[in-house]
């Protein structure tokens, strides 16, 4: 079959002949139909993801959308290495596949799957994320961080706060509030000091780094005695590491946790998944997507846009 190979870890994805998985006891046979290049399939294609098998020759790609032999649509994710999601012919395991809704094309669907995920089952999974509470989503303006915006409206949320450097969308899609920002430390951490005072209880944080300290600073300076807080930290975007003096965790009811790969088990993020695909349709949940023949993944592979490719496969 045709698929997109990674012959070493770092090495941009080649479109090749590959061969054709054979389901295992409990897997399922899935025809792909499209596969999104999330920064997740490029982190585990340069072999830098902590999930990454190590395993090449491989197929790049960790989700995507494609149909059962019985013919029913399904989102997919995890094929057994050495085979991934960006080919012709996938094998996932039975119970991480999850049907998809008919009023969502299968580009939007793979588009959506894995940065919706991203805090689908931080709000849900992780936090166990409550309607009527208040959350803020730190760094909400990139693909992830606005489907946040929307998911955290669907489930209810009181009130959302979002930061990020261009903001302008964000009320459009729900956000209550938003925070710049901004390269002063001291107003960046008197900006979230305001939105703590207004009560938060849940940070969903896809940025980590500086103002991340920033944050639990604030929280700790303003957040009342034994007032609960519930911080997931999905992405490090910012930095991989921060500066936390053990008297942020001591002095206040913080609860810091994180959310991905391992943290929830597949059989729940496919299940997540399915219910954010349900939602999305119901919703309107939409992100920039935009579709590109799986041929094409060399050229396409490293470059910049707003809209997340879709490597689309024809049927075969």
């Amino acid at each position: 079959m045709k698929a997109a190979v990674v012959r070493a870890a770092g090495r941009t994805p080649v479109y090749a002949d590959f061969a054709e998985p054979t389901p295992a006891p409990g897997e399922r046979l899935v025809a792909v139909a499209a596969a999104a290049l999330s920064p997740l399939a490029r982190s585990r294609a340069a072999g830098a993801h902590y999930s990454v098998s190590g395993v090449y020759p491989s197929v790049a790609g960790v989700d995507g959308v494609g149909r059962l032999d019985d013919g029913r649509r399904v989102y997919f994710m995890a094929p057994r290495p050495p085979w991934g999601a960006m080919a012709e012919r996938a094998a996932a395991p039975a119970a991480q596949c999850a049907p998809i809704p008919d009023a969502l094309d299968d580009v939007t669907a793979a588009a959506i799957a894995n940065p919706g995920m991203s805090s689908w089952a931080a709000l849900r999974e992780r936090a166990k994320f409550a309607a009527g509470e208040s959350v803020l989503i730190n760094g909400a303006t990139g693909s992830g961080g606005r489907l946040a915006v929307q998911i955290a409206r669907h489930f209810g949320a009181r009130r959302v706060v979002a930061t990020g450097r261009n903001l302008e969308a964000l009320n459009a899609l729900g956000a209550d509030a938003t925070i710049p920002l901004v390269n002063d430390e001291a107003g960046l951490e008197a900006s979230f000091g305001r939105a703590f005072e207004e009560g938060i209880d849940v940070v969903v944080d896809y940025l980590w780094g500086k103002s991340a300290e920033r944050l639990l600073a604030a929280a700790a300076k303003v957040l009342p005695d034994g007032r609960p807080l519930r911080y997931v930290e999905i992405g490090s975007i910012s930095g991989q590491t921060i500066a936390l003096p053990g008297a942020i965790l001591r002095s206040k009811a913080i609860a810091l946790m994180g959310s991905g790969l391992g943290s929830v088990p597949l059989d729940r993020l496919a299940a997540d998944i399915g219910e954010l695909l349900q939602a999305a349709a119901l919703r309107g949940f939409r992100i920039p997507a935009r579709a590109v023949p799986l041929c094409e993944v060399e050229r396409a592979w490293g470059e910049a846009s707003d809209a997340r490719a879709v490597f689309t496969i024809a049927a075969g």
